[in-house]
């Protein structure tokens, strides 16, 4: 079958780098992947080899390298667009270290649009992007659609996130040959159905679900819920969890669309999420119950940075993109305990 063109993913070993893969491959895109392994592993690539029994071109370099970064482009000048997931990607760290947050997150971006520029004189940008730019939404902008202000975010991680795109809407607005479009996401969960590939952090998880795996694998001795004294009716977050492989095909649809539809607006925003709120006492009884697997947990002090309540409303990206979020939360906790279980070894 003849390929629909080559895509350059960043961050291709990562979480939703990997998974993203498989769906291009599957949706008939040649693909080329970089990654540091800041947050990943090789052994990555062997698990989407098993999936799409495809070896992925791949080159070991750092996106905030422009020097490094500018191999790629002159080894695959085919390049027809770019995932950008190559960032630094936990609220919590960002707090403590800022300054390597701006750097990495900003200055890789900003060499993906030049080098792209110079070297295949146009280029297609999807940006992965967050709900942190939304900040600590209005209760009255629940759920929060595309329309909703742009408040001062809670974590350098999120400010991040809105000064890339302020970058991507400033530059497709300077230079006609770039195009992009943002997607706005919620919270990635789960692993892919082969158990192949899914979330594997290096050191103590900063993700939710990760900890819930690994409590329950016996890993840690307890999950420790931050904060349960939210206005809530829980008193936890809450938050919008939506199943990898469905962000996944997202990113398939928004690149097509970027492709196949020349007259776009130069720059658009997607929110993707599955449009309905769960807090975190929810989600843990909702892997309990699930898995038939206890999971002990405790409450601890709020973590800062945190945002109290969060979901979306995917009306546009279901609309325009032709997407929507599908799988339900029982089979997306289940596909994570089978990652967990598979990667630990555990029958």
């Amino acid at each position: 079958m003849e390929s629909k063109g080559r895509i350059l993913v960043t961050g291709a070993t990562g979480y939703i780098g990997s998974h993203t893969i498989v769906e291009l491959i599957n949706g008939g895109y040649s693909v080329v992947g970089v990654d540091n392994f800041h947050n990943s592993s090789p052994e990555v690539l062997d698990g989407i080899e098993d999936i799409t029994k495809e070896r992925i071109p791949f080159l070991k370099l750092d996106c905030s390298d422009k020097e490094q970064f500018s191999k790629v482009f002159e080894q695959y000048p085919d390049i027809v667009a770019a995932i950008h997931f190559a960032a630094y990607k936990a609220v919590g760290e960002s707090v403590l270290k800022p300054a390597e947050y701006f750097r990495n997150n900003i200055t890789s971006l900003l060499n993906l649009i030049e080098l792209s520029r110079s070297y295949l004189g146009k280029s297609a940008i999807v940006f992965s992007s967050s709900c942190t730019v939304y900040g600590e939404p209005d209760p009255e902008n629940l759920p929060i659609s595309e329309k909703a202000p742009v408040k001062e975010a809670t974590s350098p991680y999120g400010r991040t996130k809105q000064i890339c795109e302020d970058i991507l809407k400033d530059c497709t607005r300077a230079y006609p040959e770039l195009k992009a479009i943002a997607l706005r996401y919620f919270n990635p969960i789960g692993a892919h159905p082969s158990g192949l590939i899914g979330e594997n952090p290096s050191g103590v998880p900063q993700n939710l679900v990760p900890f819930i795996t690994q409590t329950a694998a016996g890993i840690r001795e307890e999950l420790k819920i931050w904060g349960n004294d939210y206005d809530t009716p829980d008193g936890t977050c809450i938050r919008d969890y939506i199943y990898v492989c469905d962000l996944a095909k997202a990113h398939v649809a928004a690149v097509e669309r970027l492709i196949k539809a020349p007259d776009l607006a130069p720059f658009e925003i997607f929110n993707i999420g599955t449009g309905e709120g769960l807090s975190v006492l929810e989600l843990v009884k909702c892997f309990i119950k699930a898995t038939s697997v206890n999971v002990p947990y405790s409450f601890a002090q709020r973590r800062e940075g945190d945002v109290v309540k969060v979901w979306a409303d995917a009306t546009k990206a279901n609309t325009i993109l032709g997407w929507k979020a599908e799988t339900p939360i029982e089979k997306i906790l289940l596909s994570a305990w089978n990652w967990e279980k598979r990667s630990r070894g555990i029958k």
